[in-house]
């Protein structure tokens, strides 16, 4: 539909004021809010996804993107949770404990969030405890783990350990990224996935979450 094309684009073009006026015209025109969500927002964030993943545009453009799809998607909220639109799966993210850095992991959960998916960020320098307890709590499909120091990297072994004590891990998947992580690490402390960078980082939770 053309309105949801235009709504895709201005996503791209982070034009939120747009976006927002768009979105309510379309809810006006009685479109539901999943379609809305899916045929517009999304859409659009997948294709920054996409230019992103391919160098064609970097950081700042994905961040004033994100920042247009997150106006669309809370006047959508309240109408989706009516709805019982089912997310396509709950993610638990955050940066281990020790480690302040959170860009990388901050662009991770935007982009999840505008493929679809329901994200909880527990921000930086979160305890082993903390990530367990909202696995828990949240009912996680997945965990992401961001790690920027090779310091901190031992974190990440510790939490899934923990997550395995709690009887948890079966139940969820984890995944890791960070600039000192690699592929080899991840096989070593048994998480499910490493990405190197963002976009990857939807491509395989969605890939883990048969998507």
């Amino acid at each position: 539909m053309r309105i949801l094309e235009e709504m895709a684009d201005e996503v791209q073009k982070g034009n939120s004021d747009s976006v927002e006026v768009l979105v309510e015209k379309a809810l006006s025109q009685d479109m539901s809010a999943e379609e809305i969500l899916h045929g517009g927002l999304v859409e659009g964030m997948n294709a920054v996804s996409e230019k992103f993943k391919n160098n064609e545009i970097f950081i700042p453009e994905v961040l004033i993107s994100a920042k247009a799809m997150s106006r669309g998607l809370e006047i959508l909220k309240p109408l989706l949770a009516e709805a019982n639109v089912i997310s396509k799966g709950k993610v638990v993210i955050g940066t281990v404990k020790g480690d302040l850095h959170d860009i990388g992991k901050n662009i991770v959960a935007m982009l999840l969030q505008g493929a679809g998916f329901d994200v909880v960020d527990l921000g930086a320098d979160v305890p082993i405890e903390k990530f367990v307890e909202f696995v828990r709590k949240e009912r996680a499909d997945v965990v992401g783990m961001s790690a920027l120091l090779t310091t901190t990297m031992i974190s990440m072994k510790e939490i899934i350990e923990e997550l395995r004590n709690a009887g948890l891990r079966e139940n969820v998947k984890v995944i890791i990224g960070g600039a000192p992580v690699t592929e080899s690490y991840a096989a070593q402390i048994q998480a499910d996935g490493y990405a190197p960078d963002a976009a990857s980082a939807v491509d395989l939770t969605k890939r883990l979450l048969n998507q």
